[in-house]
């Protein structure tokens, strides 16, 4: 493939009257992403239970795995050494990196707790360190100061060193090293944290063009930079921070945070119609259930990535155009029809809810390579058939077809067909 001049073009092809919802294309040096698309997670370079060429036969774009777990295990100098991510991992197309801040920042009141990131209960400075013995990390100006979850190893993450460990593991486009506070800390603290990203962005900036220079010394791909936008569920902090990092010279952007569905038509809405409308958007860590996928694209997001489809087959969760079943129930165990007729995946062309049922109760690996192939072609088909209900016109019909489908009478919380 000819290199590329730049790390990153985007291309918006289409746009919906009437709102933020865009179709476009992303083009990176290992091939082009067409969007809005849904990006598969491989967090630690592997899609759980699924080979890349299987990711690419069920028709996924671009792959994204995690800093965090890679520079702890194998360590970004192993993937540097093996040529990069994609080739460490036999995986040719495009690929994403996050900043492992998320999971550096869970390491505190989080841990083991099933909170989604970072609070602080009682006003102090930025480097005080958490309470708990079990907690595992304090911020200072200079970063974040952890232990290995693995094997309490003390560790600092700093925005340079985050470039750093992203440049080595080589994929195309990265996200800058930012604060994610828990959407419930005190204003305060978020006002902080804003800050804090700000300040770490513009430092991830510097050290990513200096690392991109000396790659276009060697005549090595370019690699892209999204900034991170912040602020928590506070509309003046979201789009104070998309407009501070809307002024830099990122490639594009990465929507922080945790947001339940019904948030997405504020938050999300408030960064988007803030940030530049000419450089892609991604949506952190989002796409666990359709309704996501819906409201984010028509909010404006281009790009999805989310664990949860695999994370789900493996439990046994599987998506159906009538909603989501459990395949470990009794009543399928003698079922022999396909987990949904109307899906073109490997798996229901040639599989029955029975020999699925029968391949879980038996605990056998085979259940969560098919459950995954089917779960993560539902959502990138359903993310495919988006698009295109952009390109002709018929994006809210869809919609409502859809969720009217899977969900019932029982939408989620905020969501609306209209």
């Amino acid at each position: 493939m000819k290199q590329m001049k730049t790390a990153l073009e985007f291309n918006i092809t289409q746009r919906m009257p009437g709102t933020l919802a865009r179709a476009g294309v992303i083009k990176t040096p290992h091939g082009d992403i067409e969007t809005p698309a849904f990006i598969v997670g491989g967090t630690k370079a592997t899609v759980k239970a699924l080979t890349p060429e299987q990711v690419t036969d069920l028709g996924g774009q671009s792959i994204l795995a995690n800093t965090y777990h890679l520079m702890l295990r194998p360590g970004a100098d192993i993937v540097k050494a093996a040529g990069g991510l994609g080739k460490f991992m036999n995986y040719s197309g495009p690929t994403f990196t996050d900043s492992g801040g998320f999971q550096v920042f869970s390491l505190g009141v989080a841990y083991k707790k099933g909170i989604d990131a970072v609070a602080h209960t009682e006003k102090g400075d930025a480097s005080q360190a958490t309470k708990s013995a079990e907690q595992l990390v304090k911020i200072t100006e200079k970063g974040a100061h952890f232990r290995s979850h693995l094997d309490g190893q003390k560790l600092l993450m700093t925005p340079e060193s985050s470039m750093e460990l992203q440049h080595a593991i080589g994929a195309d486009i990265h996200m800058a090293f930012d604060e994610c506070p828990a959407p419930l800390a005190p204003p305060y603290y978020l006002i902080e944290a804003v800050d804090r990203t700000h300040a770490w962005a513009e430092r991830c900036l510097a050290r990513h063009q200096e690392l991109n220079t000396e790659h276009a010394k060697v005549n090595e791909p370019l690699q892209a930079l999204y900034g991170v936008v912040q602020g928590a569920r506070d509309e003046k902090l979201r789009r104070g921070s998309a407009t501070f990092l809307g002024k830099r010279d990122f490639d594009g952007y990465g929507l922080g945070g945790v947001f339940e569905p019904g948030e997405i038509p504020t938050v999300v809405k408030w960064m988007n119609e803030t940030l530049p409308e000419g450089k892609p958007r991604h949506l952190l860590g989002m796409g666990s259930q359709p309704a996501d996928l819906f409201l984010g694209v028509e909010y404006g997001v281009d790009t999805f990535d989310c664990v949860a489809p695999t994370r789900q087959a493996r439990n046994g969760a599987l998506y159906t155009y009538d909603g989501r079943i459990n395949i470990t129930n009794v009543k399928y165990k003698a079922d022999f029809t396909p987990i949904d007729a109307e899906c073109d995946c490997y798996t229901c062309q040639g599989y029955t809810k029975a020999y699925l049922n029968h391949l879980f109760k038996s605990d056998e690996i085979l259940a969560s390579t098919l459950a995954s192939i089917h779960n993560e072609r539902f959502v990138v088909r359903t993310v495919d058939l988006i698009r295109e209900s952009l390109k002709d016109g018929s994006f809210y019909d869809y919609k409502k077809q859809f969720l009217t489908r899977y969900y019932g009478d029982t939408l989620p919380a905020g969501v609306t067909l209209g």
